[in-house]
């Protein structure tokens, strides 16, 4: 595993850090199982991990709490985030501060997410949803500037709507966010154009979410794939959007080089970019950890091939969480 610096704290973070959404809340989640996985990543050289409140109403976070306690000896990181009051995403410019992170709710799910996690510090407490329409409202900075005073997290960020890496530039304008979380990865490349360099400028740490684009680039989708109801994935992968994606997919195969797979591929397209401090992939089986763990080995893609994949950009508008 390799490692970059969190920018403001100076951690040494590994760039292929651990997403827990999918063993909070999707279907086929086995807890067991989960942490396995969550163990061997500890093991193979995976020290972040992000997590929220709202992945199972804590339930990631717990099965992370129980992972940091069987590896007191090692320093692992965690992210997670405080869900919006109203309980709605994305976040829209109409909806308050009211609305959504008054400051004795942020306050509120810190201690919540501190219970469940078992620790006595958060590393970094998130916005799960965030709109530049709060930016001047001081009131969500005093909370994170009171959390971190009295010890109870060390870093604060924002996780950007779909779509949205610009609706975060004002807030890192403030000098208060030390992280962005954002989608980035060989379709969504538009976080480059105003993001990357914003959080250069303030030394803002960058979180490449979405790594897969949801499960598409790890070509195991079909044009029949289908999940239970309920399942967040019916949501994103309409009929329309899955065969407008899986389309595009078709095509990226064809680059991907003899002795790489398509996750593979995905994931060093984003280690590529030096801004990036870590992405993070969603895993919940042991093989999974194996093979995504295994990109981080430093080698950069060919100029040619970087060049080819930056043909893939892709700029949806939909709104979708």
């Amino acid at each position: 595993m390799r490692y970059r610096t969190f920018p403001r704290t100076e951690w040494q973070v590994a760039e292929i850090g651990y997403g827990t959404w999918g063993m909070g809340g999707w279907s086929g989640s086995d807890d067991e199982e989960s942490l396995r996985s969550l163990d061997l990543a500890v093991r193979l050289g995976c020290n972040f991990f992000d997590t929220a409140w709202v992945y199972g109403d804590g339930r990631s976070e717990k099965l992370l709490g129980r992972t940091i306690r069987a590896h007191r000896d090692q320093r692992l990181y965690v992210a997670t985030k405080v869900p919006p009051k109203n309980m709605r995403w994305p976040a829209r410019s109409d909806y308050s501060l009211d609305d959504t992170f008054p400051p004795d709710h942020i306050r509120a799910y810190t201690e919540k997410s501190l219970k469940n996690l078992g620790v006595d510090t958060i590393d970094v407490q998130q916005l799960h949803v965030w709109s530049d329409a709060w930016a001047g409202d001081e009131r969500w900075r005093r909370a994170a500037e009171d959390l971190k005073r009295e010890g109870k997290i060390r870093a604060f960020g924002i996780s950007l709507n779909r779509w949205e890496s610009w609706n975060g530039i004002r807030a890192i304008a403030t000098g208060a966010i030390d992280c962005v979380q954002v989608v980035y990865n060989i379709f969504d490349q538009a976080p480059e154009d105003e993001l990357f360099p914003a959080c250069k400028e303030q030394r803002v740490a960058v979180i490449a979410r979405v790594p897969f684009d949801e499960g598409s680039l790890t070509g195991t989708l079909t044009y029949e794939s289908s999940w239970p109801r309920g399942d967040w994935r019916n949501l994103y992968f309409t009929r329309e959007n899955l065969a407008a994606t899986l389309k595009r997919v078709g095509r990226l195969r064809t680059l991907v080089p003899p002795g790489m797979d398509l996750p593979e591929l995905a994931l060093r397209f984003i280690l590529h970019h030096d801004l990036v401090t870590t992405t993070i992939p969603g895993m919940r089986k042991p093989r999974h950890v194996e093979r995504n763990v295994a990109a981080s080995e430093g080698t950069s893609l060919p100029d040619d091939l970087y060049r080819a994949l930056r043909e893939y950009r892709w700029d949806r508008t939909t709104v979708i969480p």
